[in-house]
């Protein structure tokens, strides 16, 4: 057995222990006795977390600054960028749109208990909405210093800060090659770290179900089951989609993609962090046959802008809320509604809980009473576990496929 798949039985494994022990916990114990210990369990899953991390940041800038460097002028750079910033645009329309049609079809919000509302965890959120604006958005892409960007893991800022030095570097030409080389090196230092750090996978997951199954149990899908299955229905659908158009640019091709990202797929579904599976993603793209120059420049521009669960479960939750509460908007109203969200969302892949962020500032804006992002955040956790493994499908077809259309896929 490769040591791959022992990895992914491993993984699979954790999630059934830390969702069993997770159960026993809440069924036996009292809710102080399941708040402390989802606090303590859930450490193993933030130890992960913050290993992967603390890599994060050092390989999109030396990566992307290699990718650019070897793409060679500018004229490349806008070339590749521009295909995918296409499929970018084209994919969040798609996944917008899916999440209209299906909750104006099905209209999960009117089975939502308003009784059920979560109120407790809704003071983090309207904290980071009070600082959601045009300003605070400039202000999250435009890094003012590289290092604050590389501290705060702010990968839109190091692209955009990156782009600027590979571009440079290019431009100086045979000068810059030493400093590309060194990056170079750098980041096959750090994909090596990366196989170190994968090991720590199943601990993580193990922590992650265990300490959300502890506090919530399983009576959290009685009161949300429809609202739930409607939107697993919308997942469901969008991977049609996104797999259906896969296969017409990669053909048969596409089977050993999803082969090659299985693995960090599950651990992006078990910790509901794209993160964390950032640097093996690359790697396994790279492996997959996309060339590393084409990885390493659309990968982190996906991470900003090609958030397809995301973006179908903004539409879809903003618009259960307003279901819930018995407003009914008009189709002019929505669709403006998703051009907001087309173009605020764009850039805040950073921030914890991003689309409910997004969610909470856009029910502002249209007159739905924001407290009743509550309504959803008790079952948010799961919904968060499917959009999270759909962003991470969306950005390896996004990164293969650009790949192709260069006629950069070997193999």
């Amino acid at each position: 057995m490769g040591k791959k798949n022992r990895l992914t039985i491993f993984i699979l494994l954790a999630m059934v222990l830390g969702f069993l022990l997770g159960l026993m916990i809440f069924n036996t114990t009292t809710p102080e006795f399941r708040a402390s210990f989802s606090k303590n369990i859930k450490l193993l899953s933030t130890i992960f977390i913050r290993l992967v991390q603390m890599i994060i940041a050092p390989l999109v800038f030396s990566t992307l600054v290699v990718g650019i460097a070897k793409l060679g002028d500018l004229k490349a750079v806008g070339r590749v960028g521009g295909k995918a910033i296409l499929w970018f645009i084209t994919a969040s329309l798609a996944s917008l749109l899916l999440g209209m049609v299906l909750v104006n079809y099905f209209r999960p919000g009117q089975y939502i208990d308003l009784s059920h509302s979560d109120t407790s965890a809704l003071g983090d959120l309207m904290a980071k909405k009070q600082s959601f604006s045009l300003q605070n958005f400039i202000e999250h892409v435009i890094p003012k210093s590289l290092f604050e960007a590389m501290a705060q893991n702010e990968i839109l800022q190091l692209v955009v800060f990156s782009i600027f030095f590979g571009v440079a570097a290019a431009s100086i030409g045979d000068y810059a090659k030493p400093v590309i080389k060194a990056l170079d090196v750098t980041s096959h230092i750090i994909l090596k770290i990366v196989n170190y750090v994968m090991n720590f996978a199943p601990i993580g997951v193990f922590g992650a179900l265990a300490a959300v199954v502890a506090v919530n149990g399983t009576g959290i899908f009685r009161f949300y089951i429809i609202y739930f299955l409607y939107f697993l229905l919308g997942i469901a659908l969008l991977w049609v989609l996104l797999l259906s158009v896969g296969y017409l640019i990669l053909g048969p091709r596409l089977k050993t993609l999803l082969q090659r990202i299985s693995g960090p797929l599950l651990i992006a579904f078990s910790t509901t962090s794209s993160e964390a599976v950032f640097p093996k993603l690359t790697e396994e793209l790279e492996r997959f046959g996309c060339r590393d120059r084409i990885v390493s420049f659309v990968l982190p521009l996906g991470y900003s802008f090609n958030l397809d669960g995301s973006m179908m479960y903004m539409t879809f939750a903003s618009l259960a809320i307003a279901q819930a509460y018995g407003i009914n908007l008009p189709l002019g109203t929505q669709l403006t509604m998703l051009l907001v969200l087309m173009l605020t969302s764009k850039g805040i892949a950073g921030v914890p809980r991003a689309s409910l962020v997004v969610v909470l500032a856009t029910c502002a804006m249209f007159n739905i009473p924001p407290e009743g992002v509550a309504l959803i955040l008790p079952i948010d956790h799961f919904c968060d576990m499917f959009r999270t493994g759909t962003n991470v499908v969306g950005n390896a077809l996004a990164t293969s496929v650009v790949s192709k259309w260069e006629g950069e896929l070997e193999g």
